[in-house]
C-alpha cells in the first residue's frame, strides 16, 4: 500500500507540472511552437538520456536476469494492448487503434517509476520504453497509414530512444567508467524528463475547450480501455511473473497503466490524421490517470 500513497502523491505532482504548463499556455508564455520545440528536446534529448541513465550501473547476473524477464513481460503486454485495441477499434478508428495501444509510457511512466520505485526500477522499465517506441515506428505507423512503404528502416534504426537503449546496454555488460562532469551532466538532464513531460501536456490542454474535451463518446471508449482494460488485463497477466521479481512486475503495470500516450497527436498530424481526437484522448486520459493508476497498483498489490 505504500507504493500506491506514493504513485498517487507522485500523480497530483505531475498534474501541478501540468497546470504549470496550463498557465504558461494561457498566459501566452509559452506558444503552440514553443510547445512543439519542448516535444523535440523530450524526444530526442531528455527522454534517451533518462533511459541511458537507467542501465548506467555496475553488471551483475541477478541485474541481468531481470532485465531479461522485464524485457519478455514488457513485450508480452504491448501484444496484449496491440491485440485489445485492434479488437475495440480496428475497423473504425486509426488514431484510437494508435493511442490505445502505446501508452505515455516515455514521458510520464518513466519518471513515475522512478519517484515511486527507485532509480533501480527505471532499468526494467526501460525495456519497455524502447519496445513501445520500436513498434510505434513500425506497426503504429501501419496502423495510421495502412501503408508498408510508409515504414522507413532509417526512421528506425536512428530512433533516440533506441540508440539510447543500446548505449545503454553497452555500458551495463561493458567495464565502462564514464567522468564524473559526464554522469553529473547526464543525472542533471535525466531529471528533467518529468517536469517538462507534464508541462508540454499542459500545454495540450490549455489548447483543447474543455467543452470538445468532456462530450465525445469515442474519446470516452478509448480512456476506458486505455486506463482500465489494459491495465487490468497486464495485471493478470504479470501475476504469472515469479513474486522475487515485484519490482519488475510493478515497474511494467505502472507503464502499461500510463494514458494515451503524447506521440499519438504527432504521429496523427505527420500523417494526416485526426489530430483534435488525439489530444483530446491525450488530455482525458492524462487527467483521469491521476486517479486510475494508484487504483490499479492498489487492486495489484490485493491480487498479487
Amino acid at each position: 500500500m505504500e507504493n500506491v500513497l506514493l504513485l498517487l502523491k507522485q500523480n497530483l505532482i505531475m498534474f501541478l507540472y501540468m497546470m504549470i504548463g496550463y498557465l504558461l499556455y494561457k498566459g501566452k508564455i509559452i506558444t503552440k511552437t514553443g510547445c512543439g520545440e519542448l516535444g523535440k528536446m523530450l524526444l530526442y534529448l531528455v527522454m534517451p538520456v533518462a533511459i541511458m541513465k537507467s542501465y548506467i550501473q555496475d553488471y551483475t547476473k541477478e541485474l541481468a536476469v531481470g532485465l531479461a524477464v522485464s524485457f519478455v513481460a514488457a513485450l508480452l503486454s504491448l501484444i496484449l494492448s496491440m491485440a485489445v485495441s485492434t479488437l475495440v477499434f480496428g475497423k473504425t478508428d486509426s488514431v484510437r487503434q494508435f493511442g490505445v495501444s502505446f501508452s505515455n509510457a516515455g514521458f510520464m511512466a518513466l519518471p513515475l517509476v522512478q519517484m515511486t520505485l527507485g532509480d533501480g526500477a527505471v532499468f526494467y522499465v526501460a525495456s519497455y520504453v524502447a519496445l513501445l517506441n520500436f513498434l510505434q515506428w513500425t506497426y503504429g505507423i501501419l496502423v495510421m497509414t495502412k501503408d508498408k512503404s510508409c515504414i522507413k528502416p532509417k526512421k528506425i534504426i536512428t530512433n533516440p530512444v533506441l540508440i539510447a537503449f543500446v548505449l545503454g546496454l553497452l555500458l551495463f555488460v561493458l567495464p565502462i567508467k564514464l567522468p564524473a562532469p559526464i554522469m553529473g551532466m547526464i543525472s542533471t538532464i535525466a531529471s528533467m524528463n518529468g517536469p517538462i513531460a507534464m508541462i508540454v501536456l499542459g500545454c495540450y490542454l490549455a489548447q483543447m475547450p474543455f467543452v470538445k474535451l468532456l462530450t465525445d463518446k469515442m474519446t470516452y471508449l478509448s480512456v476506458v480501455v486505455r486506463l482500465i482494460a489494459i491495465p487490468f488485463l497486464t495485471l493478470l497477466g504479470l501475476w504469472l511473473v515469479p513474486v522475487e521479481y515485484h519490482t519488475v512486475r510493478m515497474a511494467v503495470l505502472i507503464a502499461a497503466a500510463a494514458p494515451v500516450g503524447c506521440n499519438t497527436a504527432i504521429f496523427a498530424g505527420i500523417y494526416g490524421c485526426d489530430t483534435q481526437a488525439a489530444v483530446k484522448d491525450v488530455c482525458l486520459s492524462t487527467l483521469l490517470s491521476i486517479g486510475s493508476m494508484p487504483l490499479m497498483l492498489a487492486l495489484a498489490e490485493l491480487i498479487w
